[in-house]
């Protein structure tokens, strides 16, 4: 049983995926491991996500509308179908209708990147805390500025730079980062090759890594879901072969395996990046990581040893950091103090615990100050 007493917990997901593996992004991730990590501490937790979630119900109600395509070709991590932002509105209504409730629900965590569930701490009078995974998003600044000071509501950011983003649009929020679960991302033994993982869409530009690669003369493995078709078809696949390999995306342990048998780690965001879990994951292995310096990335892999950070777009710095990081951090007692910093920051039971904290606090009234303060003391 947690320390904090039991909760009643309503977690709402990231809609537009399933919180199953292999996880179609870092913030299906997050929000899976969250669930897990709620109900093993003995807090009565039911989940809002996309039908074939792990740990989602029977009850229709918290099942959210499915994201159908016409055509495959049109599927993207950026846009929706037309209809379907009505539909999940009207889905949410739904939900706060019949189910959030003070006397059956304490808190909502919320992940959601639509505005409606910010609007059920002011609706409802049910606590809610949501957790701004992404740059600023218009319609969650107008929940945010429509929700009113006296309701039961806070916001908690990723990153320093996520939080910063937030507040210049007028939502402060406190800054938990992510967390990585030391005991599924395991110690890896290193090799030959290089790795690029995370989601295939162009912010991400796993293209500009395999250029990289090219230009190093190295291997590159690149895994993950391909969540823009068109560029991958267009920026990707053309440039396949001769030592770069797709091979798809991948569950635990078997991404995990992946990505600590290869020497170094490439991140090549190419947009405000929030936070980066795979800088974590990577390096929770003991890969060392190579990456642009965009959004969140310098801030959570300050200090780290493994690590270099070139700037954003620069594909020869990119090659010349990657090659040195893996002929430095070759042997097994450079990749454990690796490991060992990784663990240490970004810990996913520390992390939780934080959030668990607030989450209790929350759900009992304390002001939002008062609550983040009471996590540190």
């Amino acid at each position: 049983m947690s320390p904090v007493g039991a909760l009643r917990v309503l977690v709402v997901a990231p809609e537009r995926h399933a919180l199953r593996q292999p996880y179609a992004g870092g913030l299906e991730a997050v929000v899976w491991n969250r669930v897990r990590w709620l109900r093993s501490r003995g807090h009565d937790v039911r989940l809002c996500a996309a039908p074939g979630s792990d740990f989602l119900g029977t009850d229709p109600r918290l099942h959210l509308p499915i994201v159908q395509w016409n055509r495959a070709d049109d599927s993207s991590d950026t846009d929706f179908p037309e209809g379907h932002r009505r539909s999940m509105s009207e889905a949410f209504d739904r939900i706060r209708d019949a189910l959030v409730d003070p006397e059956h629900i304490d808190v909502v965590d919320n992940h959601s990147l639509h505005g409606a569930p910010i609007l059920w701490s002011r609706d409802t009078g049910v606590p809610v805390v949501t957790t701004l995974h992404t740059p600023p998003l218009p319609e969650i600044v107008i929940a945010a500025n429509a929700v009113g000071a006296g309701a039961p509501h806070r916001f908690l950011a990723v990153s320093q730079f996520t939080a910063r983003a937030w507040s210049a649009e007028g939502v402060d929020a406190f800054v938990f980062p992510n967390g990585v679960d030391a005991t599924q991302w395991r110690p890896g033994t290193g090799g030959n090759d290089w790795v690029w993982f995370g989601r295939i869409v162009p912010e991400k530009a796993p293209h500009l890594a395999i250029l990289a690669a090219r230009r190093a003369g190295a291997r590159l493995r690149l895994a993950g879901r391909i969540g823009d078709a068109v560029y991958f078809a267009r920026e990707v696949e053309p440039l396949l072969g001769d030592g770069i390999d797709y091979v798809g995306p991948l569950a635990l342990p078997a991404l995990c395996d992946l990505v600590g048998s290869s020497s170094v780690a490439l991140v090549t965001p190419v947009w405000s990046e929030p936070f980066g879990l795979v800088l974590a994951e990577a390096l929770m292995t003991g890969t060392p990581v190579a990456a642009f310096d965009s959004g969140g990335i310098s801030e959570v892999l300050r200090g780290m040893p493994g690590t270099a950070i070139v700037p954003a777009g620069d594909v020869d710095a990119l090659a010349r950091a990657a090659s040195s990081l893996a002929a430095q951090v070759g042997d097994a007692m450079s990749r454990a103090q690796v490991r060992r910093t990784a663990e240490a920051r970004y810990s996913l039971a520390q992390r939780n615990r934080e959030v668990e904290r607030v989450l209790a606090l929350s759900a009992h009234g304390a002001p939002a100050v008062d609550a983040v303060e009471a996590v540190g003391a």
